[in-house]
Parts: structure tokens; C-alpha cells; sequence
């Protein structure tokens, strides 16, 4: 009888015990739990590891299978969400398993090397499991087991449930700011992270949404029918480059180089027939697809959940874009991406943009390679074969997302050498990055070199979709003296910007220093190419005066002033701009309808 007292109390020691130190581990790959959580933050997520080892017990039957599988499970998620943190500095997020295949596309392309943290928390995780072997309760009866079922899985659902209400969330101190995701992991846990963040796989519709009054609002700013033309007989050819993980490191600090690493492009700031500025992006280091977006449609991610992927998540048809007005205006509109199809799930959303035609990796003949992707000197080539191919009875808007420069930096490779280096700052990635900026900004020169020769009028736009991760932002933050895991908010501001550049082979008002965001730089490229804005983009021209800049970070006013978080929540301007924002994205009449030409 004492012998299955004894084993009874370990039983539940260990239940309680074991789901505690997992909790205790999966945290200890990026953060202290002792030091960065409160008291509050471990009882929730001590709450959640106690109700999913429940839920797992009444499943199993057995004490020892469920703690094992809820420790595996946690170290293998735990270790995942460690390296998707190093790799685009924000957490695994709930709405990332609509990217999964794209992330396991690039996911060879990294380096898995396992810092000493990371070991000691693995041999933590390895020593559980030995220690979890002297559990061995065991739970039968099914009618019992589906009750505890039932009842776990329920008070899971009231727990996520609580941590989705306000007042909960502002009465527990919880940290709320989503769009710093891994401080919010970093402060709350990743199971309550995980929680909160669920609320947010659904756009609800804004305070006051009405489609009739978007529909009429939008009615405003379409002219009368044959009423206004373009202002140019021959509309220019427009070539937009998205160059992946584009950026200027100086924005993060000083340091010096053995060569210069971008000279052509900054050769072009204040040149003539040239626009050049600071783009504010609302990615970092990774969802490439979200800065297409706010470019190709004159939306904001910062009025759709931190994280999400609208190209995944909320495109599922025709939706009218900077492509549909082109094409109204009788463009030819191409896409092009030399990599995979179904990347971001391109495949499907560029036809439901309105491109005519796409390219993908599959259409490239024999392209060169910079370590495992298509060069931009390779990609723009292709750019100028599709250029002399186009169908000359009508102008071309060509849209290119490249590969060259993605994500990887500091490992070796038999068609890359780095030439270039910080000389006051030790890091391979620093390197790497440098000398593949380097190799951008020669293939540019090349292509703008190309259509100075060229008699039609053609724009080129080019600007990158984000900066790179922290593998190359840290070392030079540190080089100035900056802790990197302790920014200051206009520190933090500068990792979400990024160069961008309008040249022109005709004259246009030549512009430096502009900043603007994602979604209001296609109001550049219309103007310059002499279309008239109407519709939505007529009121993001209006909005723009007051509001330069719109993104997930930040809101900037036209005193070039950022604006709190209450201001932005009570501004009735932002809240109109996301009222049009969903009537666009969401509402399927509206879209119908919707006002392009």
C-alpha cells in the first residue's frame, strides 16, 4: 500500500514538476524566463503546459508517453522557433504554417550551427527525458479519459479565450505592442505569445465599417467619364525591381571598407531624371511578400495582423492593384520571380493582381548563380530579353522580385568570394553582404546603362523589400557602441528602412532625400509616368500629403513627427484609410465594383 502511495505522489510530482521544466527550457533557447517573465507570465504558461500534459495523458492513458511527447514536441518547436528568430529577427507566429513551404524551399540556405546555449538547453531537454522514465501513472477507463479530454482542451480554449480580452490582457500587465513580436515572446512566453496571437488569423472589420459609404467615398475621386486623360500620348514602359533584402547598412551605424560597396547607386542620389529617398518597410529580415504587397496594391500591413502574409492568408481572388490600373491603361503587365512558382504563393495571387504573364525560375535558360541563387546580373538580363520581346503595340509594366542577395550570409561557396569588407568590423556576414551589394549595384548600372540608350521612355524603380537579420545588423550596431538587443525606438525604426531610386531616361523633377512608405510609392511611379490618380489611389494621393509615411512601424506626419500609438488609434484619417482597406481586400461586392480606371 505505501509502495503505491510512494508512486502515486512521484506520479504527480512529476506532472507537475516536468511540465514546468519544460516550459523552463523551451525558453532558455533565446531568453531568461528567470529574469524577462514575471511572476504572472509563469503561471499562464505554466497553466497552458499543465493542460496540454493533461489533455496528452487522457490521450495516451500514460503519465510517462504524454510528458515525453509534450517535451519532444516542445523541444523541437522551441529549437525551431531559435533559429527562425536568428534568421528574420521575429518569432514562429500562428499564421506561419500558411509559409511552410515556402520556408522549407529556402531553409538549406541557412547555417544550423548550435551556439553553447543551445547545447546546454538540449542536454537539458535530454536529461528530462531520462529523468521522465520514473513516471509511470496510468489513467483508465475510456468514458474517464474523454471527460479529461474534453475538460482540458475546454479550459485550454477559456485560457486562449481570456488572453484574447483586453481588460485581461491590460490587468495582468501582459505586453500588447504586436508589432514587436519577439518581445512579446521575449515578455509573455511562447505559449501565451502563441495564444494572444491567434486572435489576430482573422481581419475584423474596422470601428464604423459601412461598404455603401467606402463605395461612395472612393466615388470622390473618379472623374467624369472621358473627362481626364493621361497627360502623355505615349505612355513610358515602367521596369520595378524588388531586390531582395536590398539595403544601405549605413542606415544602421558608421564603419569604413576596403572598397566602395554601392557607388553606382549612390552616384545616383541627386542625379538628374533621378528620385531618390528612405523607403519604410514593415518587414524585417524576412516576408519579402508583405512589401509587394503594400507596393502592388496601396495597402499597409499596419492594419492586418504583425506577421501575416496577405499574399497566403486573405488573397483569394481578384483584387484591384497598381497592376489593374496599368492595365486599364492598356499595359502590358509581367511579373517576374527567378525562383519557385509557389513561393509566397505567387503563382496564384499574380494573375489575381492582373499580371498578364509571369516568369519564374522555370523560364530562366541556364542562369548564372551567386551561391544558390540567380544573379541580379543574370535576372536583369532577363529583364532587358523580356524588354526587346514586348509586345511594341503597347507599353510595358514589367514587375522583378530578385534572389540574389536572400538570406545566408557567412557560409562558403565555390561561385562567391566576398571582395569586400568592413575594416573595423570582424564578420563574415558583414562581408558577405557587402560584397553582395556590391554585385547589385553593378548589375544596376548595367540596366540603367542599357535603357540610356534606349529611345523609348522607360522608368526604372528599383528598392529593396527589407534590410537583412541580425547576423549583419548586430556586428554593426556593435562597431558603433550600440547594444543591439537594447535599441532605442529610432534605432529600432532604422532597421525598417531601406533605399529606393526612380530613374527615368526623360526629364522628371529630380528629388533626394524623400521618405516615403511601400504602399504610396507606386503614387510616384503613376505621377512620373504622367497617369492621372484616380480612385483609391486619388485618395492615397490626399492622404500622403498628411501622412508620408504609413507602415507597420510607424506613422509619420508631414512635420515629419511619429506618431504614438493612441494617436494613431484615435486618428480618424488612419481609421478611414482602414476602412478602404478592407472594403478593398474583403468585401467581395465591393471588389466587384471597385473603382480602378
Amino acid at each position: 500500500m505505501k509502495k503505491k502511495t510512494t508512486a502515486g505522489g512521484l506520479s504527480l510530482a512529476g506532472f507537475f514538476l516536468c511540465p514546468v521544466l519544460t516550459f523552463i527550457l523551451t525558453e532558455s533557447y533565446s531568453y531568461n524566463p528567470f529574469t524577462d517573465m514575471k511572476p504572472v507570465v509563469w503561471l499562464l504558461n505554466g497553466s497552458f503546459y499543465w493542460l496540454s500534459a493533461a489533455a496528452l495523458v487522457m490521450l495516451t492513458g500514460r503519465l510517462r508517453v504524454a510528458l515525453r511527447l509534450q517535451t519532444l514536441f516542445s523541444m523541437t518547436a522551441g529549437l525551431a522557433n531559435y533559429y527562425v528568430l536568428a534568421f528574420r529577427s521575429s518569432p514562429i507566429l500562428p499564421w506561419d504554417i500558411f509559409s511552410a513551404r515556402t520556408a522549407a524551399s529556402v531553409a538549406d540556405n541557412f547555417s544550423y550551427a548550435l551556439p553553447g546555449r543551445v547545447r546546454w538547453v538540449l542536454a537539458g531537454f535530454a536529461l528530462l527525458l531520462v529523468i521522465q522514465q520514473i513516471f509511470r501513472g496510468k489513467v483508465t477507463g475510456r468514458r474517464q479519459r474523454l471527460a479529461g479530454m474534453a475538460a482540458s482542451v475546454m479550459l485550454l480554449s477559456g485560457l486562449a479565450f481570456c488572453l484574447h480580452q483586453e481588460e485581461v490582457i491590460s490587468g495582468l500587465h501582459l505586453y500588447d505592442k504586436m508589432f514587436t513580436p519577439g518581445v512579446v515572446q521575449k515578455r509573455n512566453g511562447s505559449a501565451v505569445a502563441f495564444m494572444m496571437e491567434l486572435k489576430y488569423l482573422m481581419v475584423e472589420k474596422p470601428d464604423g465599417y459601412d461598404a455603401e459609404a467606402c463605395e461612395e467615398q472612393l466615388r470622390r475621386y473618379r472623374p467624369e467619364p472621358g473627362s481626364v486623360g493621361a497627360e502623355k500620348e505615349k505612355l513610358p514602359n515602367i521596369i520595378v525591381i524588388m531586390d531582395e533584402a536590398f539595403s544601405d547598412p549605413a542606415y544602421l551605424g558608421e564603419f569604413s571598407c576596403n572598397q566602395a560597396y554601392m557607388p553606382y547607386f549612390h552616384s545616383l542620389q541627386g542625379a538628374e531624371h533621378t528620385i531618390t529617398g528612405t523607403l519604410h518597410v514593415s518587414v524585417l529580415g524576412g516576408n519579402t511578400a508583405n512589401t509587394e504587397f503594400e507596393f502592388l496594391t496601396g495597402n499597409t500591413m499596419a492594419f492586418l495582423p504583425q506577421g501575416s502574409i496577405p499574399y497566403q492568408q486573405y488573397i483569394r481572388g481578384s483584387i484591384p492593384s497598381l497592376v489593374s490600373v496599368l492595365q486599364e491603361a492598356g499595359y502590358q503587365c509581367i511579373a517576374m520571380h527567378p525562383y519557385h512558382a509557389k513561393g509566397w504563393n505567387r503563382n496564384q495571387v499574380y494573375p489575381w493582381l492582373g499580371f498578364d504573364e509571369t516568369r519564374f525560375l522555370e523560364e530562366y535558360p541556364e542562369p548564372e548563380l551567386v551561391r544558390k541563387y540567380v544573379s541580379d546580373s543574370a535576372d536583369f538580363q532577363q529583364i532587358i530579353a523580356e524588354y526587346e520581346q514586348r509586345d511594341q503595340s503597347r507599353p510595358l509594366f514589367l514587375f522583378n522580385v530578385t534572389m540574389q542577395n536572400h538570406g545566408g550570409y557567412g557560409q562558403e561557396f565555390t561561385n562567391f568570394t566576398p571582395e569586400i569588407y568592413a575594416e573595423n568590423i570582424q564578420s563574415d556576414a558583414v562581408s558577405d553582404y557587402l560584397s553582395l551589394m556590391s554585385l547589385t549595384d553593378r548589375a544596376l548600372s548595367e540596366l540603367i546603362g542599357y535603357f540610356e540608350q534606349e529611345e523609348e521612355e522607360t522608368i526604372v524603380v528599383f528598392f529593396g523589400d527589407h534590410q537583412p537579420g541580425d547576423a549583419v545588423a548586430a556586428p554593426i550596431f556593435r562597431a558603433n557602441g550600440i547594444n543591439p538587443e537594447a535599441l532605442t525606438a529610432e534605432q529600432e525604426e532604422s532597421r525598417y528602412q531601406v533605399p529606393f531610386l526612380l530613374w527615368a531616361n526623360f526629364d522628371v523633377d529630380e528629388k533626394q532625400g524623400i521618405e516615403t512608405s511601400a504602399n504610396f510609392l507606386a503614387l510616384e511611379v503613376l505621377r512620373q509616368a504622367g497617369l492621372p490618380l484616380h480612385g483609391y489611389y486619388g485618395y492615397l494621393e490626399t492622404l500622403q500629403h498628411r501622412y508620408p509615411v504609413i507602415s507597420a512601424r510607424q506613422v509619420q506626419t508631414a512635420a515629419g513627427e511619429s506618431m504614438t500609438d493612441k494617436e494613431r488609434e484615435a486618428s480618424q484619417e488612419l481609421l478611414t484609410y482602414q476602412r478602404l482597406q478592407y472594403y478593398r481586400m474583403f468585401d467581395a461586392e465591393g471588389i466587384r465594383e471597385e473603382i480602378c480606371e
